[in-house]
């Protein structure tokens, strides 16, 4: 059984004096319902489970009068023997919020009424041309999660590695000493499995029960194909062709120097005026995680960041990777990483900076100097650059030498390092960005 990180945010949100009905969006398999489900059985003495995708006829106790009394009524009428309904003994789970709006609506109810906990999961809530929109979003009256697959630390967890070795590899992190050769190879060796694992919960018990990557590429493959078909499903016509073929371009757009996203390699001729709101669609679809190009180096990021100047990754390292050639699972594994091995490495520290709930920067200037990602980081503007294995850091080396302009003093390396500092520069191994908190 996987451990997840939002298990405790459930508990949280359980005990809390004023809590409103919950609302966890993420992209489609990452664990929404499992985790739910699991939470409220151990929590709760009754739950009914309401599945909108599955169950259509559900919606119907959603028309009408919206006060809690008729729709539990209208519900028992559904469910008959199948559910109980007792105040303050009942947590309600409406799986799929997305295809009822009218139940989204119905939450301010909940709220006002008290007696009943609601937690709601939804995979495309919010995301153009899907579902049934609410009539109106019950602000103040809800609160919203983002979930997503597994990061790298509960990828530990699931591999059975020891506490005291976590332990021992954050001691190192905080007093910036070396990690035993031992720790040190192990735990980069599981870097690169997660690396081709990537988080989703399906693929990872795959992968720690068989080892064997032919069936967890099978299983990513599959993830990758239901995201396509979502893509064609549900999709407004006009956008179809357009959001697939965005998405299919990712690959190629990050094996390229300047992975700055470029319509043209989409398409030949391609534009944003074409192309940009599919890449929001993807984006809402939790699937993708935009970074953004700054202006200047200074804190606030997003206020320095520029809308228009931004990089795609995935936010799952593993079904990127599924998206390569099928050798590639051997090739990441033995080192040998050929053109894609900045795009390999730059999208895991994306997917673990994304999944810790950072937002994505980077800083590019048309001379060339250019830094993979930059954080803030102990209240400070930092740079942080990633070497698939090691490198110079030419343009961390020249704004650091430049404060008068660049306003920046930190940076962090990342790499197939051990642990040290050098002329202002962190060195990390890779392994250690998940606690870069």
């Amino acid at each position: 059984m996987l451990y997840r990180k939002i298990d405790a945010v459930l508990l949280d949100w359980k005990n809390s004096d004023d809590k409103t009905p919950l609302i966890i969006k993420g992209c489609r398999q990452c664990g929404k319902t499992f985790s739910v489900m699991q939470f409220a059985e151990k929590n709760y003495k009754h739950v009914v489970y309401i599945n909108f995708f599955e169950n259509k006829e559900f919606s119907s106790a959603f028309e009408g009068a919206l006060d809690v009394d008729t729709i539990v009524m209208n519900l028992s009428s559904i469910l008959l023997k199948k559910a109980r309904f007792v105040p303050y003994e009942t947590c309600i789970i409406l799986d799929e919020l997305q295809e009822c709006g009218k139940a989204r609506t119905a939450l301010k109810f909940f709220k006002l009424d008290g007696r009943y906990d609601v937690i709601c999961t939804g995979s495309l809530l919010g995301v153009k041309g899907y579902g049934d929109e609410p009539v109106s979003i019950p602000v103040g009256y809800e609160t919203t999660i983002q979930m997503f697959p597994l990061d790298f630390e509960e990828f530990l967890w699931a591999n059975g590695v020891d506490k005291s070795i976590t332990d021992y590899v954050e001691k190192c992190f905080n007093e910036e000493t070396p990690v035993n050769d031992t720790i040190h190879t192990t735990m980069r060796n599981l870097l690169l499995q997660y690396v081709v694992v990537g988080g989703m919960p399906n693929v990872v018990s795959t992968f720690v029960s068989s080892h064997d990557f032919r069936k967890v590429q099978e299983k990513q493959r599959n993830i990758v194909n239901a995201y396509k078909d979502d893509m064609v499903k549900y999709a407004s016509k006009d956008d179809k062709s357009c959001i697939r073929e965005c998405f299919e371009s990712i690959p190629k757009q990050l094996s390229k120097e300047n992975k700055k996203f470029q319509y043209s390699v989409v398409k030949k001729g391609g534009s944003a005026s074409k192309f940009l709101g599919s890449i929001q669609w993807i984006d809402d679809a939790g699937i993708t995680n935009r970074c953004y190009n700054l202006s200047t180096t200074e804190l606030p990021l997003a206020g320095n960041s520029l809308a228009d100047v931004f990089k795609v990754y995935m936010v799952d390292s593993g079904l990127f990777i599924s998206m390569l050639e099928d050798d590639t699972y051997a090739d990441v594994l033995q080192g040998d990483l050929y053109g894609y091995k900045g795009a390999i490495f730059e999208n895991l520290i994306a997917d673990v900076f994304t999944k810790m709930g950072r937002k994505l920067y980077y800083f590019h200037k048309d001379s060339g100097l250019e830094i993979d990602f930059v954080t803030k980081y102990k209240g400070k503007c930092t740079l942080v650059e990633v070497k698939a294995n090691n490198g110079n850091v030419k343009a961390t080396k020249t704004i650091l030498k430049h404060p008068e302009i660049y306003h920046v003093y930190d940076a962090i390396k990342l790499g197939n390092y051990n642990v040290g500092r050098e002329n202002g520069i962190l060195t990390l191994p890779s392994y250690m960005a998940y606690l870069l908190r």
